[in-house]
């Protein structure tokens, strides 16, 4: 359990926003870490996959745009520049919460004990749990 600990806080540390908000990383590399120590069905297990599929292609699509948007003003002005990181940033933003919104859809499925867990490991590691209203079932 020590172990599945650690893996779960490198997980919040790689979205270390939203005000500390104790994130699954669904889409990130420890899709497996997730599997083993919310103990998924082979439901939770299919979801997991595809909206981690889902969360590949809408977040390429906004690093596309972010990588053109640098590109595009390479050896703009200053001013120009400030207005690029502010675009820049939207879309990093806009990344921001689609993982958030992955990582909803995933603790929507929780059974009790998946998401008691989940509220203890972000207790644990005093960050702020996602919460999801958990009489409505996403499927």
């Amino acid at each position: 359990m020590k172990r599945a600990i650690f893996l779960l806080f490198l997980l919040s540390g790689y979205a270390a926003f939203a005000q500390l908000e104790c994130i699954l990383g669904v889409g990130g590399k420890d899709n497996e870490a997730i599997t083993k120590v919310f103990e998924l069905t082979e439901e939770q297990q299919e979801n997991l996959k595809n909206w981690s599929a889902e969360l590949k292609v809408r977040n390429e699509l906004l690093e596309d745009k972010a990588k053109y948007l640098m590109k595009k003003h390479e050896e703009s002005s200053p001013e120009i520049l400030v207005t690029v990181s502010e675009e820049y940033k939207r879309l990093i933003d806009s990344m921001r919460q689609n993982i958030r919104m992955m990582d909803k859809r995933l603790l929507g499925t929780f059974n009790e004990v998946q998401y008691e867990r989940y509220l203890k490991i972000c207790n644990q590691m005093s960050l702020l749990p996602i919460h999801v209203n958990r009489s409505v079932d996403e499927k």
